[in-house]
């Protein structure tokens, strides 16, 4: 997953808790082996190798997830876009001074959902050098797999987080909710809020923890498909959800609105929330 995972298991027995902490470990490399766009031989890489020239046939998992991806792709008027991870290309961690825009215009050209074609068996790139990157949706697709997993084992209690995409479910061991610190977006090893999660799944999107220094200035690893640049708005968005990946999709979305159209988002948006501004003050529903 590229990212620390944790599992947490109240089981009636050490047996069940490993036999079902092996079916979890996985499920998750599973997921890792289908969609991580570092393997030759995943899905993800086959549909970005044939870009322009065939469409690569793809199962209904897949098909779920990409449609998924394009109804964010809607609500987010384009600016959750997995065909943008050719952005990567121009804002390189090791890059030491700032593109100019007709490098950036020659990258955009490139991105746009809308391109993509799509159907239950197949789905095509049409122009070479289009890529798309399923980790805006996957991991926290995962984790929601694998929070059903544990339930059909029998196990009524857990927590599952892959990377800060968590589902908790039942009751701790002294029977509270399942305490999640937020990382706090400017103080290393602080949190600036703790939620309490029961039957719950809960994602924080933030910029604080990849970004690029140039020429002084830190950006975000976020950017703008639009625009090609960086987006300079709220530090951090968690958000709480039935389910981790619509948690996910909705936090990832309103970092990349201007501050006051992502609290509008959010607002709008129905979930439990804790957005924090660039002054580090909080807002939302998860604020108290």
């Amino acid at each position: 997953m590229g990212c620390p995972c944790e599992l947490r298991l109240l089981a009636d027995s050490t047996e069940v808790a490993q036999q079902t902490a092996q079916a979890c470990s996985s499920e998750a490399l599973r997921f890792e082996r289908k969609y991580s766009r570092y393997l030759d031989t995943s899905v993800t890489s086959s549909i970005n190798r044939t870009a322009g020239l065939s469409a690569t046939p793809i199962d209904s998992e897949t098909y779920g997830l990409l449609q998924y991806a394009g109804v964010c792709s809607e609500q987010s008027n384009g600016l959750f876009d997995i065909t943008s991870g050719v952005l990567r290309q121009v804002w390189d961690k090791n890059r030491q001074t700032l593109p100019e825009q007709k490098e950036l215009d020659q990258i955009t050209r490139l991105i746009g959902w809308n391109k993509v074609l799509l159907t239950e068996n197949e789905v095509f790139l049409p122009e070479r050098g289009m890529e798309i990157d399923f980790g805006g949706v996957v991991k926290e697709y995962a984790a929601d797999a694998i929070s059903v997993k544990i339930k059909a084992a029998g196990i009524s209690s857990g927590l599952v987080s892959l990377g800060g995409d968590i589902v908790a479910f039942g009751s701790t061991p002294g029977n509270a909710p399942w305490p999640v610190g937020i990382v706090h977006p400017t103080q290393r090893d602080a949190v600036i809020a703790t939620i309490y999660l029961q039957d719950r799944a809960l994602a924080t999107s933030g910029g604080y923890e990849r970004y690029f220094e140039m020429q002084g200035k830190r950006y975000s690893h976020l950017i703008n498909p639009h625009t090609g640049w960086p987006v300079d708005s709220l530090l951090s968005v968690s958000v709480s959800a039935d389910q981790a990946i619509v948690a996910g999709s909705i936090s990832s979305i309103g970092l990349l609105f201007e501050r006051h159209e992502a609290l509008e988002w959010l607002e709008r948006s129905g979930c439990d929330y804790l957005a924090v501004d660039q002054d580090l003050s909080c807002y939302g529903t998860l604020a108290d």
